[in-house]
């Protein structure tokens, strides 16, 4: 038999899990639907930004998130000649957590499934892979959603409100029939890992460039991560080529890690990101509304897109959950989300861009070996420009904060209640 609900909200990353736990907070009944049966997927967004720490703390969960294992990033520098030119210093933010947090996201996820658990109007469905927008009628009003279990039996489950928080390839916003405009990008990424040991900065963000090639180094808990950035659409060549030649590359291009490089195994270990940046014009239908990256897909450069899809929840939480509460939530309510959230879009997916013509392209087209000549300048010669950087990266333009409805003092996790007991 079908139900109904007040709000689905499809896929359970950021955006859908910090959406749904703020309207539970509120009183709202909302249902999660997740295809996998865990959170454990890896080279996701991990890094968790200044704001959104604000936002963990204001939601009780700051003492819970700092016991997660983690890393902290207070710099990103660029190796210039032997020079470490420092691109953005997060510890001159004056804020309460002046760094970047770098957390396995599934533990993030976990963290917030554990707080949502505890209010009675929410539901977590793991292993429950959304097939079908229901409508009223072909082109109306979307009702709810059609799913599919582990076991391939279906259901039905009828809401107020569906919410497409299934990424870039969202299920919800291509049935719904929302445009999507892409934005010309000329990279792509491929992550992988390399052992850390002692002498490697624990603490700092480390672009490296060399003659045609790119890639940035993110100190993680007991290991490198490393995004390798080349030329889009070039994985097939570059999986032709081979591990040896990949190992090669990686050796010359970071002459300090080509004892490491023998830790990549084949190129299974190297995982392909087609970077996308793009953007909904209308991020709702009537009865459906999409937010992160189902609404506007980011570049990794920067990070900012996990943190991104948590503002847009936060934001939609904040406008939507009086409306859903009293069953009376219009088209115009949802069209307030996108109209609070694109100018923060727009601005970083045009500084995004700004960085992929101005900096990684040229060092992949060999016509620079770093930032170019004005930027060096500006970074050594005026020392706030790496605030500015930093706040703009970790803060962002339009940082949200928990609703009241939200807000809960630190309490201990259900885990610390026990060893406390």
């Amino acid at each position: 038999m079908s139900e109904r609900t007040t709000c689905v909200v499809i896929g359970g990353g950021p955006a859908g899990m910090v959406l749904s736990l703020l309207l539970a907070r509120a009183g709202v009944d909302v249902q999660v639907l997740e295809k996998h049966g865990d959170f454990l997927r890896d080279f996701r967004g991990d890094t968790v930004h200044p704001s959104t720490q604000q936002l963990l703390d204001e939601l009780g969960l700051g003492e819970r998130f700092a016991r997660l294992p983690q890393s902290r990033l207070d710099e990103v520098v660029f190796p210039i000649g032997g020079e470490l030119l420092v691109v953005a210093d997060f510890s001159k933010l004056r804020v309460k957590y002046p760094f970047v947090a770098m957390v396995p996201q599934w533990d993030l996820l976990d963290l917030l499934a554990e707080a949502g658990n505890l209010e009675p109007s929410y539901t977590l469905r793991m292993r429950t892979e959304v097939t079908e927008l229901l409508r009223e009628d072909p082109g109306g009003r979307v009702t709810g959603v059609r799913y599919r279990r582990e076991d391939g039996t279906t259901d039905e489950v009828y809401a107020d409100l569906v919410v497409a928080c299934d990424g870039r390839w969202s299920i919800g916003r291509a049935q719904a029939g929302l445009r999507v405009k892409e934005l010309p990008v000329p990279i792509d990424a491929w992550w992988f890992r390399l052992p850390r040991t002692s002498a490697d900065r624990p603490y700092a963000l480390a672009p490296r460039a060399g003659m045609g090639r790119f890639a940035l180094v993110i100190p993680r808990q007991d290991f490198l991560q490393l995004a390798y950035i080349g030329r889009k659409g070039a994985d097939a060549l570059l999986r032709a080529r081979g591990i040896e030649s990949f190992r090669r590359d990686v050796a010359e291009l970071m002459p300090e890690l080509a004892d490491r490089v023998t830790a990549i195994n084949s190129m299974d270990d190297v995982k392909h990101l087609d970077v996308r940046v793009n953007r909904l014009n209308r991020w709702h239908v009537d009865g459906l509304l999409c937010i992160g990256d189902a609404a506007h897909a980011m570049s990794p450069v920067g990070g900012v897109g996990i943190n991104l899809a948590v503002q847009d929840a936060v934001a939609a939480a904040t406008l939507l959950a009086e409306p859903l509460r009293r069953g009376a939530l219009t088209a115009r309510e949802l069209a307030r989300v996108r109209t609070r959230r694109i100018v923060p879009t727009v601005i970083v997916q045009g500084l995004q861009r700004l960085l992929h013509r101005g900096l990684v392209k040229p060092i992949l087209d060999g016509r620079r070996m770093g930032p170019p000549k004005p930027l060096l300048f500006l970074l050594r010669r005026v020392p706030p420009a790496t605030h500015a950087t930093a706040f703009l990266i970790g803060v962002g333009v339009r940082p949200e904060h928990a609703p009241p409805f939200a807000v809960r003092p630190s309490r201990p996790s259900a885990v610390d209640v026990k060893h406390l007991g």
